[in-house]
């Protein structure tokens, strides 16, 4: 019999590290520590001593990269690889030690002054040398005028990147009033900020009808609805080993790169703890703040919205949000997890670190701060928080209680509900399909070789 302790280190191993089961390929989860020491260093010696030294940039560059090539080394090796295990544990033990990477780089800024932070961004790229942020271009003009041409003239790569983005979003989180609740409350988080940002600023009919009620909407629905698509699913996976046409082993192969398993997620529930309530609140303010992170670096700092620093910044926080926001969630459902996972401490720092880069280089931007629109923002926030997270509790409590006390028939089903998409290792499959307990019809997936033949 487990300890206290025993258990809560058993919960924290499980969001934190969680281990690969049923290996079918032992070959792909064997280490390899000594051959990856050999080769890693003679690449080292060779590329070192051959190459060119007689530029000094080229030698900062490549000194950097090696860096960064040893950094990701040293990540497979020793740092945990959080929630998930899929495609493989490395993936994500890259991705913890590359956020690692990023944060340094972020708290070595704070101590440079503007200047030197300009400088190292056009040393990157000299193109940002003579680019500069249009203060007096007009954002919002004419918003009487509304016509089909104009709200079509609207909807270009931006629209879709709203769309697109909270698709994603909304694949993490997997709940409505939450992703309603960022989505409405984050139009009125560019109304406070106008003064400050003028891209903004916008016609009543582009914030309300085109980003909340269309593009924000559609991806909302689309990514609650790929989530429910998922969950209908009954996983059944058959070692690779055990497929014997070329076919369906590359089939595996592919389906390596998807999740095993995708459970129901229940971040507010009839009888949820007041932490748990502001645990939620918090999550829906610091998404507000990582947002504005991602608009104050670009215009401080002065770059395009499409400059490859901006596009990969937000691929790569992207990425780290999705164990983030699984481990947080582990961290506020289940009583058991005492401990935040650490991909979510690095992110948590990374959010913080960009905020305090932004105040600390954007003095002169912030002089001109309406403090009363500010406060405002600041008791909206809050408020709004506090009213949506209450809305979804009572829509628990009164719409879908039965259906939950139904849905949730053991202390088994009821663990299980609490834990995201786990990234466990496993095999092949195809379709068919079965009813689970609850009536509902879930799509079971089983593998089919070229002769059509079943295998279970």
């Amino acid at each position: 019999m487990k300890n206290e302790y025993e258990q809560i280190m058993d919960k924290f191993a499980a969001i934190n590290e969680r281990p690969v089961d049923n290996i079918s390929m032992e070959l792909f989860y064997k280490p390899r520590t000594i051959s990856l020491f050999i080769v890693s260093f003679f690449s080292l010696m060779y590329f070192s001593f051959i190459r060119n030294e007689d530029n000094a940039d080229d030698n900062i560059w490549a000194g950097a990269c090696c860096v960064v090539f040893f950094f990701v080394i040293i990540s497979i090796l020793a740092f945990p690889n959080g929630p998930f295990t899929r495609p493989h544990p490395a993936v994500w033990r890259i991705v913890f030690g590359l956020s690692v990477l990023y944060l340094l780089c972020l708290i070595f800024l704070l101590f440079q002054s503007y200047k030197t932070v300009r400088q190292i961004l056009v040393w990157i790229d000299p193109g940002l040398e003579h680019f500069h942020i249009d203060m007096d271009k007009e954002y919002g003009v004419n918003c009487s005028d509304v016509n089909l041409e104009k709200i079509w003239d609207h909807l270009d790569a931006f629209a879709l990147a709203h769309f697109l983005g909270w698709a994603f979003k909304a694949i993490l989180v997997r709940h409505y009033g939450i992703c309603w609740t960022v989505s409405v409350m984050w139009e009125i988080t560019e109304v406070a900020f106008a003064h400050l940002l003028p891209n903004f600023t916008e016609c009543w009919w582009d914030a309300l009808i085109l980003d909340v009620m269309l593009c924000n909407a559609l991806g909302i629905c689309l990514g609650l609805q790929v989530c429910k698509m998922l969950e209908m699913r009954d996983y059944n996976w058959v070692g690779i080993n055990e497929i014997q046409t070329t076919t369906g082993k590359i089939k595996r192969a592919v389906l390596q790169f998807t999740p095993s398993s995708w459970t129901h997620v229940r971040w507010l529930d009839p009888n949820c703890t007041y932490m748990r309530f502001w645990a939620i609140c918090q999550l829906v303010i610091f998404w507000q703040v990582l947002e504005l992170n991602t608009f104050f670096l670009k215009h401080i700092f002065e770059m395009p919205p499409t400059h490859p620093i901006v596009i990969w910044r937000l691929g790569f926080v992207g990425i780290i949000v999705a164990p983030s926001v699984r481990q947080y969630y582990m961290y506020v459902t289940d009583p058991g997890c005492k401990r935040v996972g650490t991909q979510c401490w690095v992110y948590g720092a990374i959010m913080a670190s960009e905020a305090l880069l932004c105040i600390k280089n954007g003095k002169e931007l912030f002089s001109h701060t309406q403090a009363t629109n500010i406060i405002v923002w600041l008791l909206i926030q809050f408020l709004m928080s506090v009213i949506c997270v209450s809305g979804c509790v009572m829509w628990t409590i009164y719409f879908q209680g039965d259906k939950s006390k139904a849905h949730v028939s053991s202390p088994e089903k009821l663990s299980k509900q609490n834990s995201l998409s786990s990234a466990d290792e496993g095999d092949d499959v195809s379709k068919g399909d079965a009813e689970d307990s609850s009536g509902n019809i879930r799509r079971r997936l089983v593998y089919y070789d070229d002769n059509d033949s079943a295998r279970s």
